[in-house]
């Protein structure tokens, strides 16, 4: 399972969405993500669906990777379904009923609509952001979006540069991880067996080296940050400096209008809707 999990790793190649500037593709992220909920209806959710694929097949990004990213997340798709169809009542006649348990049919759209939307946002942001956009390009996008927040004495950069490291050390500790469970089931450790209690008590003595692993690796990270005589941003040059090309604007002006499509097609009436 934890080789399935995909959040924070980024694929290289040379794509349109790998050429594209960090912070268009931030900025799409985030409109990306509110109009996820903004949908609707029937024909806005099928429009979601058919822009994650193909953002995924223009990223050059095998499905089957994006599949696997989905793995990690289905005890979650299966609450949300569950809640959404249990709990949701209204003044129709439920389509199932068995003692206390009723099923109505909004309950079992309101659970399709919030599973897809999981679904679609997973999809889409990491296709558009983490699987696409290398550490360095993703700190410095970030970093020039909140500049201006500099003028109130803001830490821009190393804000940024935190949670670059945060999710480019998100694989590293996964990895890290089963290493130690491989290594504690070569020494008779059973992860398996037994009820829920029994399998996370098996757990706790992975925490521990875990946790010094971590610590240590943040230790020689800073050590090699410092022998590279980093000191922040004051006086910091880059090798790379962005600048926004025609596509980039291009790209820009078909997010907004995917924004504009997702509340034209909430606008047409259908009964498959919340």
């Amino acid at each position: 399972m934890l080789k399935d999990i995909t959040l924070g790793q980024y694929f290289s190649g040379d794509s349109f969405l790998h050429n594209l500037d960090p912070r268009i593709k931030i900025i799409l992220v985030v409109i990306y993500a509110v109009t996820v909920f903004l949908a609707k209806n029937l024909f806005s959710l099928l429009f979601l669906l058919l822009t994650a694929l193909i953002l995924t097949a223009i990223s050059g990004i095998s499905f089957k990777v994006v599949l696997k990213s989905i793995k990690p997340v289905m005890i979650l798709l299966v609450f949300t379904a569950v809640i959404n169809i249990f709990l949701t009542s209204t003044d129709a006649d439920p389509i199932f009923h068995w003692q206390f348990i009723k099923i109505y049919r909004q309950g079992i759209i309101n659970a399709i609509f919030m599973v897809v939307r999981i679904l679609s946002l997973i999809t889409g942001t990491s296709v558009l952001l983490t699987y696409t956009t290398s550490p360095i390009s993703l700190t410095d996008g970030l970093e020039r979006l909140l500049s201006p927040l500099k003028k109130i004495k803001v830490p821009v950069h190393e804000f940024a540069m935190m949670m670059t490291i945060a999710l480019r050390f998100i694989p590293t500790l996964l990895e890290e991880t089963d290493k130690i469970i491989s290594a504690q089931k070569a020494r008779g450790a059973g992860f398996d067996s037994g009820g829920i209690v029994k399998k996370a008590k098996a757990f706790l003595p992975i925490l521990i080296p875990l946790f010094i692993s971590a610590f240590r690796r943040a230790d020689e990270l800073a050590c090699a940050m410092e022998c590279r005589c980093y000191r922040g941003d004051e006086g910091r040059t880059r090798m790379k400096v962005l600048k926004l090309r025609a596509t980039d604007v291009v790209t820009l002006l078909l997010g907004i209008i995917f924004v504009i499509a997702v509340f034209f097609f909430n606008s047409i009436p259908t009964d498959l809707s919340i």
